[in-house]
């Protein structure tokens, strides 16, 4: 909960007080003793007075819906890329209906059982470097009303504050803030949350250091997003344990100092390793979410680039593998889809070679890489096969579970994509899901591009060029199901025992979505009508 002053907030009888971040005040509270399998309506106090729901609400008394620990049906919708309304009647026009907001309008109207058990939102959930028309001019504004100690660019969000208003303007949608407020959301960040090409190349950062305000920058980004997303990511008892989180809990003063330490540490580069993990993992049921950070946690100093560094890496594998025979669904999370186009997998993996070169040609292999952003997992062909390796493991292990499924967001398109890796005889599918955008617009140039990058011609090209240059995706192979698809797109993972299933959905109307795709991922005869 933000609210508007210090105050204790209160839930079902759990009590928690406020923390300030640069004049700003949240509260978490944590509210435990509640039976699985349960429904409970709940309303949000602010020093004993109401303030959630707000009177005449439109919307269904919000619920906290817990789960059992062997419930074996999960419904979780995800997607990526989410612009804000702009308030600009043009550019609303061609960004098109939110399918995020039509799909929460329409819930209002389905029956609890329908209602989605998770949400996982995969990155770009406000644009910090992407700004809307009234928010450049609010930005301009401050810059000019403020007596600054240091230059600010008019157009580059840079304090905690300017953060806030993002965060803000994005989800202060009545119908978003009411699906939050019903639906347990699971996030991750990708670079617009930040920067677009955050953290592309050490040549990205070492020019960015040298940016006189992105310091200011990148500590309000990682604050913010500590506080807006990454706490609800977190378990009770995770949070009990989190230094900085009982450090800022129940402050009487403002924290900013602390948090601002904390992005400095989480920023920071130290011996092959991040100084914190943003990384988690949810379990629903008998269905395991593990979600990667593969944006903040690269690490791109020393000899082998590394889209997740050692230490996570071991920490995945460790949560991967963990009791195979309570696990019937592994579901992976990351921002940037680890099997793209054939034909940009490979482009991106000989720009990697091509990068590690000296000289002219290493430099232009750089400009290309920043300028075509050619930094997803097929860039990092270390952690590409290291991924693969483990996914190989966990579908090739006794107990092994029956889908392996990576959902990424990102590209602005959306498709399936099943894989083959090299393991023992296995029954466990394999699948690469990608929604996005959710809300945002796709230039017409760019769509025969995506289709190009599934075409057997050119893939055998940038196929030979890719093992010519001893890049090629070893011991993975992959097919295209689904896709590419094109426009705001919100899907749904649907799971039923170890029978699985996929929706993708675009808006056709305020409250009205159709199915565009829809596809069974184990052989089993889901039925996935539109949820």
């Amino acid at each position: 909960m933000q609210t508007d002053r210090a105050g204790t907030v209160s839930v079902l009888g759990r009590e928690a007080r406020t923390f300030e971040v640069s004049g700003f005040h949240y509260a978490l509270v944590t509210v435990d003793g509640l039976a699985p399998d349960s429904r409970t309506e709940y309303r949000v106090e602010l020093d004993g007075e109401q303030v959630w729901p707000p009177r005449d609400y439109p919307y269904p008394t919000p619920v906290i819906r817990t789960r059992g620990r062997t419930g074996n049906q999960v419904r979780a919708l995800f997607g990526s890329c989410r612009f804000p309304k702009a308030g600009d009647p043009a550019l609303d026009a061609r960004l098109g209906l939110d399918a995020l907001d039509c799909y929460a309008t329409r819930m209002v109207s389905r029956p609890e059982p329908e209602w989605p058990d998770a949400l996982l939102l995969l990155g770009d959930q406000v644009y910090a470097d992407e700004l809307t028309p009234s928010a450049r001019r609010l930005l301009a504004a401050r810059r000019r009303n403020r007596a600054l100690t240091k230059p600010r660019p008019p157009n580059e969000v840079i304090s905690f504050a300017e953060y806030e208003r993002l965060y803000r303007s994005s989800w202060s949608d009545p119908e978003i803030r009411w699906l939050m407020s019903t639906v347990p959301t699971a996030m991750i960040f990708d670079d617009h949350d930040i920067r677009d090409d955050w953290n592309t190349s050490a040549a990205w950062r070492a020019r960015m250091a040298r940016t006189p305000w992105w310091p200011d920058r990148i500590r309000a980004g990682l604050a913010s997003y500590w506080v807006y997303q990454h706490l609800g990511n977190l378990t009770p008892d995770e949070l009990a344990t989190d230094p900085t989180f009982r450090s800022v809990s129940g402050a009487g003063n403002d924290t900013w100092p602390v948090l601002a330490d904390f992005a400095e540490r989480a920023d920071r580069e130290v011996n092959g390793a991040k100084g914190t993990r943003f990384s988690f993992r949810w379990d629903l049921g008998r269905a395991r979410l593990i979600m990667l950070d593969t944006r903040n946690g690269r690490i791109l100093e020393g000899p082998t680039r590394k889209l997740v560094g050692d230490d996570e890496f071991e920490w995945l594998t460790a949560q991967a593998t963990e009791d195979p025979a309570g696990t019937d669904h592994l579901i992976l999370g990351t921002s940037l889809p680890w099997l793209l186009p054939h034909v940009i997998h490979d482009l991106q993996a000989i720009n990697e070679r091509a990068a590690q070169r000296p000289g002219r040609r290493g430099r232009a292999a750089e400009w290309m890489r920043q300028a075509g952003d050619l930094e997803h997992w097929a860039a990092f062909g270390h952690s590409f096969h290291r991924l693969a390796e483990l996914i190989s493991r966990v579908a090739g292990g006794p107990d092994a579970p029956a889908t392996v499924t990576v959902l990424s967001g990102d590209v602005h398109h959306s498709y399936a994509a099943r894989a083959e890796v090299q393991s023992s005889a296995t029954d466990t599918e394999i699948y690469q899901l990608v929604c996005s955008p959710v809300h945002n617009r796709v230039p017409a140039v760019i769509r025969p591009a995506f289709r190009l990058g599934w075409s057997r011609a050119p893939r055998a090209v940038t196929g030979w060029w890719a093992r010519r240059c001893g890049a090629g995706p070893r011991g993975v192979r992959w097919t295209k199901p689904i896709g590419p698809l094109h426009g705001n797109t919100i899907a749904t993972l649907r799971l039923d025992g170890r029978a699985a299933g996929v929706i993708f959905e675009q808006p056709t109307g305020p409250a009205t979505l159709e199915t565009v795709a829809e596809m069974d991922l184990t052989g089993q005869n889901v039925a996935c009508a539109t949820q």
